[in-house]
C-alpha cells in the first residue's frame, strides 16, 4: 500500500499518519484506536504499527498546520512562506525537536523533525513553496541567496511563541533542489550540573575525583549526538570559580558560559585547534577544554599540557573507553605519554526515555546472550499520550567510566592489546555501556528495543 492509500485509510477512520519508514508505521488517534482501524492496518501492511493517543487539542493543532501548509501559495508567496515557516518552527518547538529537515523531492517538499534522536515526518508541502522557503531561510542565516551550487552554513535567532530561539542552518545541493537542515542550538539557561547527567553514584564519584585533580587528561567519547558536549560543559561548570582560569578552544562555541574564556576556531584565518591550543597554554590556564581531538598533533599538544600542570578535558569519537586507549596510540601518541597523562575516560550514549505516564510492563523480552546479560529483561510498552511523543519523553545518558589505575597504566605502556585492557578494566570494577543500558531497561527508563537501536549488540556476542 502506497503513501496516498495509507493517508486515505487513516482519513476514513479519523486517524493521522505521522510516520512511515521501512519497518514502522506511526498513527495518531484521539482517544483509543477503533478495532476497525487496527484490522484495516493489519490487512494493509506487514510493518509494525505504533499508535499514539493524542488529545483533541493536539490533533486540532496538527491538522491546522497541515491544512495551512497544503493550501496553494497566495499571490504574495513571500508572505505565505514566512507564515508557514513560523508555524513549522512553532510545531518543532512544541514537539521538542532538535533538528528540522526541509527536503525537496520530485513532487513535493518534505518536512521532518528529529525528536529524541529519531526522525519523524511533520508534513509534506507543494514543491512550488520550496524555493521561497529556502530563500527565506537563507536570508535569516545571512547566506548567499543566489548561490545554489555549493553548501552553505550560518546561524540566526528568531522569536517563536514569545521566546528567543537560536538555530544553526546548513544547506546542501541535492537532486531536486537545496536541502536545508536547521539545528536548534542548546538553551543557554539549561542546567549544567554533573549531578543531573544521569551517572550512578559510583560513576559520579569517579568523575568528580578526576575533575578535582590539578592535572591530567579527561576524555569523553561517543558518536556525534551522544551528549558529550553537555557532559564537558557540566564538568567545566563544576570547576568554574573566580580562582580558576578556564580556557577552551571549540568548533563552534555551543554554550556561552560566564567565567570561561572561550575561543572559536577559524581555519581560514589560521585559527586551528593546534594554533589556538598552543596560544592558550601561554594564557596561564588552570583548566583547558579542547572541543575535539581530531588528529595526532592536537592529541599530543593536549597530552603534553596535561603532563605540565594543566587539567585538560576533550572529546574523541570512539565506541568505548578501552577503544580510546588504542585510538590515541593509532594517532601516533607515544604509549608512555598516554599512560602517564590520562586520568579518566567516559563513554556515553543517549537513549530515549519511556514516558512515565503511559509505560506498561508486558512480560519479558527475548533473552540476550548470557555473555552479555544473565537475566531476562522486562518488556516495556508505551502507547503514546498527550505528554509524550511515540511513547518516549526526552532522552537519558548511559555511561561507561574507566579510571586509570597502575595496572592499566603499565598495560598501556607495555602495548597490551584491547582484550587484555578490557580484562584489567573489568577487574578494576568497570561495567560496560551495554551492561549499564540493561540496568536502565530493568529500571523502566528505556526499552530493550531502544537500547539495541542505539548500541547494537556488542562485538563478539
Amino acid at each position: 500500500m502506497n503513501q496516498d492509500q495509507l493517508l486515505a485509510l487513516c482519513k476514513k477512520h479519523h486517524a493521522l499518519l505521522i510516520g512511515n519508514d521501512q519497518s514502522v508505521l506511526s498513527i495518531a488517534v484521539v482517544g483509543a484506536p477503533s478495532d476497525e482501524l487496527m484490522d484495516a492496518l493489519r490487512f494493509a501492511t506487514q510493518k509494525r504499527v505504533d499508535i499514539e493517543c493524542w488529545s483533541q487539542e493536539r490533533m486540532d493543532k496538527h491538522l491546522k498546520l497541515t491544512a495551512t501548509a497544503s493550501q496553494p501559495a497566495a499571490n504574495d508567496d513571500s508572505r505565505s512562506a514566512v507564515d508557514l515557516l513560523n508555524r513549522s518552527l512553532e510545531q518543532a518547538l512544541l514537539q521538542r525537536a532538535s533538528d528540522i529537515h526541509f527536503e525537496p523531492g520530485e513532487h513535493h517538499l518534505r518536512l521532518r523533525l528529529r525528536v529524541d534522536g529519531v526522525l519523524h515526518l511533520l508534513t509534506t508541502l507543494p514543491l512550488s513553496l520550496a524555493a521561497t522557503l529556502t530563500a527565506r531561510l537563507k536570508v535569516l542565516g545571512n547566506l548567499d541567496i543566489a548561490e545554489r551550487r555549493i553548501p552553505q552554513d550560518g546561524q540566526f535567532t528568531v522569536e517563536i511563541a514569545g521566546q528567543s530561539v537560536s538555530f544553526r542552518i546548513a544547506t546542501l545541493p541535492c537532486r531536486y533542489g537545496e536541502k536545508v537542515v536547521l539545528r536548534l542550538l542548546h538553551n543557554v539557561e539549561q542546567a549544567l550540573d554533573i549531578h543531573q547527567l544521569g551517572m550512578s553514584g559510583d560513576q559520579l564519584a569517579l568523575f568528580g575525583d578526576a575533575l578535582n585533580q590539578p592535572q591530567g587528561l579527561i576524555l569523553v567519547t561517543g558518536p556525534t549526538g551522544s551528549g558529550k558536549t553537555v557532559t564537558l560543559y557540566s564538568a567545566l561548570q563544576r570547576r568554574n570559580r573566580s580562582d580558576v582560569n578556564i580556557c577552551s578552544v571549540e568548533d563552534p562555541v555551543e554554550i556561552p558560559i560566564e567565567g570561561l574564556n572561550q575561543t572559536q576556531i577559524n581555519p581560514r584565518a589560521g585559527l586551528t585547534f593546534q594554533s589556538v591550543l598552543r596560544a592558550l597554554l601561554r594564557q596561564d590556564p588552570d583548566i583547558v577544554m579542547v572541543g575535539e581531538i581530531r588528529d595526532g598533533e592536537t592529541a599530543e599538544i593536549a597530552i603534553k599540557a596535561a603532563q605540565t600542570g594543566h587539567l585538560v578535558l576533550s572529546t574523541l569519537h570512539t565506541n568505548s573507553t578501552v577503544e580510546t586507549l588504542v585510538r590515541l596510540e593509532q594517532m601516533g601518541v607515544a604509549r608512555w605519554m598516554i599512560s602517564s597523562a590520562l586520568q579518566l575516560v567516559v563513554a556515553q550514549r543517549l537513549v530515549r526515555k519511556l514516558c512515565p505516564h503511559c509505560r506498561e510492563k508486558n512480560g519479558v523480552e527475548a533473552p540476550l546472550p548470557h555473555t552479555l546479560w544473565p537475566r531476562a529483561l522486562p518488556h516495556w510498552q508505551a502507547t503514546g499520550c498527550q505528554h509524550c511523543y511515540h511513547g518516549y519523553l526526552g532522552r537519558a545518558a548511559i555511561f561507561e567510566i574507566l579510571p586509570l589505575n597502575n595496572d592499566l597504566r603499565h598495560a598501556i605502556a607495555a602495548g597490551r592489546g584491547t582484550e587484555e585492557l578490557v580484562q584489567k578494566a573489568r577487574l578494576a570494577g568497570m561495567t560496560t555501556l551495554f551492561e549499564n543500558g540493561c540496568m536502565a531497561v530493568e529500571r523502566g527508563l528505556t526499552t530493550q528495543e531502544e537500547l539495541l537501536r542505539v548500541m547494537g549488540l556488542p562485538h563478539g556476542s
